[in-house]
C-alpha cells in the first residue's frame, strides 16, 4: 500500500471508529465474488448508516481512492471485485426492514437486507414482493438494485426495477440524494431512481429504497412436464402462451442439466428425460384448478413423457426445490460452469438450443441449458475442464460464436447478471460506439473522479 494511501485511510478510520478495518484475512474476504476474478483492497468499510457512506465516499473523492460497493458478494460475472484496489465498501450493516406499509402497498427497505427474508416479511403481512432471483436466500436487495435481478416470476410479474418507487443514494462526491417517492405513479420529472438500478455500483450507493408491494397471490399450482424432445417442450410453451395465459413462470432444461440434476437429486422423473417444462400459475384457488387443468389438455397434444401436478404452496416448492438444484448439479460434474444468461427473442428458443449442440460439437465443450423460457433468458452454460489442453482458448471462441449469434438475433448479452468484467470483452459488440458514449457521459456527470467501481465496462 502506498504511504500517502495508508494515512488517507488512517485518517478515514479515526472518523468512523468500527467502521474501517485493514485486517488481511477481512481483506480476502471481500476480494471477489462468485466469479473467477479477485483482487485485495487496501480497507474494508461496513457503515451503519447513509451518513456513514455519505462520509467515506466524500472522503475518498477528495483523495481520488477507489470505492467498490458490495451486496452478499453473489455475482456471477466479478461485478464487485475492487480491481482497482482502494475501499470495498460493504453494506452488509444496513440491513434493516425499516416499513412495511400495507396500506400504501409498499415497503421501504436498507441494501442489507437479505431477498428472502423481505419477501417473507411481506407475505406475513399478506402482500407479495415477486422478484426471485436463485440467490434469493443469499443475496440483498442492494444487490439486486445494482443488477436489477430477475428470476423465475418475470415472466408475468418484471424484474427489480419494475418494483422501484424510491430510492436514497448516495452520489460519488458524498451528496445524498432522495429519488423519486411512494406513489405508485409518478411523472414529476426524470425517472431518475431507475437509473441507478441496473448500474452496477458505477453511478452511486444505494442506502434505501421504496419497493412496490402487491396483494400476495391466495392460490397457486404448477406442472412439472418430461419431454423426448426439447422440440416438443418448446412446441408446448409456445402452445400455453399462443393460449392466452400468462404463467407466473415458464421454465425449461435440457438434457445434460437433467442427467446431471438426477445424479444430485435421485428423483425417478429425471431419468431419461430430454427436456423438462415448469409452469406455474397463480391467482384464485377456483381459477387456478381451471386453467391448470386446461394447461395439462394443451400439453397432452406434444405426448409428454410425464405430467405431475402440483397443488398449493407445498407441492409447487417440491417441484422448485428440484429446479434449484439444477446449477448446483452442474457444479458436481468437476467441470468448471461458465454461466451465461443470454436472452434471445421467444421465438428463437428453437434455434438456440440448435446452435448450442453446433458449439458444443465444434468446439468439443459440453453446454448446459436452462432457465427462464418464458422471456428467453437461458442460462447457458459452458462446462470446461481446464486441465486439458486448449480449453480456455475453445471456450473463449465458443463465447465469441454465441454472443454474436444472439446479438445477431435481436438478444442481448446478459439478462440478469450484468457486464462486470466477465462480460467486459464483449461490451464494445453489444452496445453501439454512440450508446457506449452516453454511457461514458453519465458516468462522467455523476461520477467525474472516477472513483466508484473503476476497471468496469465504463
Amino acid at each position: 500500500m502506498k504511504p500517502s494511501l495508508v494515512r488517507f485511510l488512517a485518517a478515514l478510520q479515526k472518523l468512523l471508529p468500527g467502521e474501517i478495518t485493514f485486517a488481511p484475512a477481512v481483506l480476502r474476504q471481500y476480494a471477489g465474488d462468485k466469479w473467477f476474478a479477485t483482487h485485495s483492497p487496501e480497507a474494508v468499510a461496513r457503515p451503519r448508516s447513509t451518513q456513514s457512506v455519505a462520509t467515506i465516499l466524500r472522503f475518498a473523492h477528495r483523495h481520488r481512492i477507489p470505492v467498490t460497493a458490495r451486496g452478499a458478494g453473489h455475482g456471477y460475472v466479478g461485478g464487485c471485485v475492487p480491481l482497482r484496489g482502494g475501499i470495498v465498501l460493504s453494506l452488509e450493516r444496513m440491513n434493516r426492514i425499516l416499513e412495511i406499509n400495507a396500506g400504501d402497498f409498499v415497503v421501504v427497505t436498507q441494501p442489507g437486507v437479505i431477498t428472502a427474508t423481505l419477501q417473507s416479511a411481506v407475505e406475513r403481512q399478506n402482500l407479495f414482493y415477486p422478484p426471485d432471483p436463485a440467490s434469493r436466500s443469499e443475496s440483498f436487495i442492494g444487490g439486486n438494485l445494482a443488477t436489477n435481478a430477475g428470476g423465475p416470476r418475470c415472466l408475468k410479474y418484471g424484474v427489480t426495477r419494475d418494483y422501484v418507487l424510491g430510492l436514497e443514494v448516495v452520489l460519488a462526491d458524498g451528496t445524498i440524494v432522495r429519488l423519486g417517492s411512494r406513489t405508485h405513479k409518478n411523472k414529476t420529472g426524470f425517472d431518475l431512481h431507475r437509473l441507478f438500478v441496473g448500474s452496477e455500483g458505477l453511478l452511486g450507493v444505494v442506502t434505501e429504497a421504496t419497493l412496490k408491494l402487491l396483494p400476495r397471490p391466495p392460490y397457486r399450482a404448477n406442472l412439472a412436464i418430461g419431454f423426448s424432445t426439447m422440440r416438443a417442450a418448446i412446441r408446448s410453451l409456445h402452445a400455453i402462451l399462443g393460449a392466452g395465459f400468462l404463467p407466473a413462470a415458464l421454465e425449461l432444461a435440457d438434457a445434460f442439466t437433467l442427467a446431471a440434476a438426477y445424479r444430485r437429486t435421485k428423483s425417478e422423473r429425471l431419468r431419461g428425460c430430454r427436456a423438462h417444462l415448469i409452469v406455474e400459475l397463480d391467482g384464485q384457488r377456483r381459477s387456478v384448478q381451471s386453467e391448470i387443468r386446461t394447461l395439462q389438455r394443451i400439453v397432452r397434444v406434444q405426448k409428454p413423457l410425464f405430467i405431475e401436478t402440483g397443488l398449493g404452496d407445498q407441492q409447487c416448492e417440491a417441484v422448485w426445490k428440484i429446479r434449484r438444484e439444477f446449477s448446483y448439479s452442474l457444479r458436481d460434474t468437476g467441470l468448471t460452469k461458465l454461466n451465461q444468461d443470454i436472452v434471445v427473442p421467444r421465438s428463437r428458443l428453437a434455434e438456440l438450443f440448435t446452435f448450442a449442440a453446433r458449439l458444443q460439437k465444434k468446439h468439443q465443450l459440453q453446454f448446459a441449458c436452462f432457465g427462464h423460457a418464458g422471456d428467453g433468458n437461458i442460462h447457458t452454460n459452458v462446462m470446461v475442464d481446464f486441465t486439458q489442453p486448449g480449453a480456455h482458448r475453445r471456450s473463449t471462441a465458443a463465447l465469441d460464436e454465441l454472443f454474436r449469434q444472439v446479438l445477431a438475433w435481436g438478444g442481448a448479452i446478459t439478462g440478469e447478471h450484468g457486464i462486470g468484467i466477465a462480460k467486459k470483452r464483449w461490451w464494445p459488440l453489444a452496445v453501439s460506439p454512440p450508446a457506449r458514449k452516453l454511457h461514458r457521459i453519465v458516468k462522467h456527470a455523476l461520477d467525474p473522479k472516477g472513483i466508484l467501481n473503476p476497471g468496469k465496462f465504463v
